[in-house]
């Protein structure tokens, strides 16, 4: 087992590794920005060492100031979190190459998985259907006008880099097509470093459906499960729940049963998902497999009973698949809401600024993940969430009661948050019913804002 491991992340993921190295008896190392010296993740570690500035292209994404903070440390490996460089081929070759594990799969599989254009061509190699799309990467907009014509609008243009819903746009027809090509190019180049699409059948109100996959380094692999993420606004997700509403149990096991073996073929070690699209007649397309831990494992972890962070570290010290893992079984119903530092009611907007008071909600089946409290003060360099809170009881709708009761208890003041309009999807009816899919929040939003000019005309 490792004896010291670096977290190459900030925030609630960094806090979430360092808790499952303690309990694990291993030695941790933070690394953080000037902007986050106050954060919690710093004060908890066992060592703590600054990489730079607060923007995180002069930070958390500087591979020579992290390895540099590896070798003055002497770890032996590295959890890179999810977002920053979690995803990063060359990182993972790089940490290999100073003979410090990179806790994750190898550079050749990340590299593999993480274009997404080759990512499908391995799905449909191992038989898993795909959505219709282009054979490679649309390189100019002459070349996406026939491919588009071809699919049949809608269709959406996506980044073969990164993920979190980055780089993607949807066409409704040829007008819309430029402006949404050259958006998708353009945000695929700031956030990736990558500005090639490519282009897809539009599937209209699918679910998103990913399944938790773990493989470790003698071949084998298990899945845990699906999460439904449908609950998303801009492709940005705000509320998951596992078991999905939607899916019948013929078809989890169809999918888990492609999910497996898809792991299985390319050889992969570590967590990570695979994600689909699954639509009203219940036809799931593969759509991309995300090669790190995801932001709601933990909703995994409550109905299964286990610690997805220590498997990774587990499987990454070159140890089988756990059977307290492997033999999991699903019991109860968990939901996750992302609390962001946003204000729902103005667009959305980002809500940095100082905590005066954090009181966090619990009870019987509530967890709480976060590296906030009361007095700190949230960067304006990153991601705006701040929190993740999950709950869990026997059932969907005592996990919907408990959701709203948490909710209703979870108080933050400074700044304003998701929380509001997280209890108002809560409370609606569709969601109870689970009659919900991806363009469900957009469409709320759209009718929420009509509403309002009625009433304030």
């Amino acid at each position: 087992m490792f004896q010291k491991i670096l977290i190459a992340n900030r925030g609630e993921i960094a806090l979430r590794v360092i808790r499952a190295c303690k309990e694990l008896g291993i030695s941790t190392v933070a690394v953080y920005s000037e902007a986050d010296s106050d954060s919690m993740h710093v004060q908890l570690a066992d060592e703590a060492i600054c990489i730079g500035p607060g923007p995180s292209a002069e930070s958390y994404l500087k591979v020579d100031a992290i390895m540099s903070a590896a070798e003055i440390a002497n770890v032996d490996a590295i959890h890179p979190g999810y977002g920053f460089l979690s995803e990063n081929a060359r990182f993972a070759e790089i940490c290999a190459s100073c003979n410090i594990k990179f806790i994750g799969p190898s550079a050749d599989v990340i590299s593999m998985m993480g274009d997404k254009n080759t990512a499908r061509a391995m799905a449909v190699k191992y038989g898993i259907p795909v959505t219709p799309g282009s054979a490679g990467i649309i390189a100019t907009i002459e070349e996406a006008y026939p491919v588009a014509e071809e699919l049949g609008y809608p269709v959406m243009i996506k980044a073969t880099a990164g993920g979190g819903g980055r780089g993607m746009r949807p066409a409704a027809d040829k007008e819309s097509l430029l402006g949404s090509f050259d958006a998708a190019r353009s945000e695929a180049q700031a956030c990736f470093g990558n500005p090639d699409v490519y282009i897809e059948k539009l599937v209209l109100n699918p679910h998103h459906i990913e399944f938790q996959i773990i493989g470790d380094s003698h071949g084998d692999a298990a899945q845990l499960g699906e999460r439904d993420c449908s609950m998303q606004r801009r492709n940005q997700k705000i509320i998951e729940e596992t078991p999905s509403p939607l899916i019948s149990e013929d078809l989890r096991q169809r999918m888990a049963e492609a999910s497996v073996n898809l792991t299985k073929k390319i050889g992969y070690e570590n967590c990570g998902t695979i994600e689909y699209l699954v639509d009203e007649k219940e036809n799931f397309y593969f759509m991309e497999m995300n090669t790190r831990i995801q932001v709601e494992h933990p909703i995994t972890e409550e109905v299964r009973g286990c610690d997805l962070i220590k498997e990774q570290i587990h499987v990454a010290a070159g140890k089988p698949i756990s059977e307290h893992v492997r033999n999991s079984v699903v019991r109860g119903h968990s939901i996750e809401c992302r609390i962001n530092a946003e204000d729902p009611y103005n667009n959305f907007m980002p809500s940095p600024g100082k905590i005066e008071l954090f009181y966090a909600a619990g009870g019987r089946g509530v967890r709480v993940d976060t590296h906030v409290y009361s007095g700190y003060s949230v960067p304006p360099y990153y991601d705006s969430m701040i929190a993740k809170l999950i709950v869990t009881a026997s059932s969907r709708e005592g996990a919907i009661a408990r959701m709203n009761r948490a909710l209703s208890e979870f108080l933050i003041e400074g700044i304003k948050t998701t929380i509001p309009f997280q209890t108002a999807i809560l409370n609606h009816p569709d969601f109870k019913k689970g009659d919900y899919n991806i363009a469900w929040v957009e469409k709320y939003i759209a009718s929420e804002e009509e509403k309002k000019k009625k009433k304030d005309a």
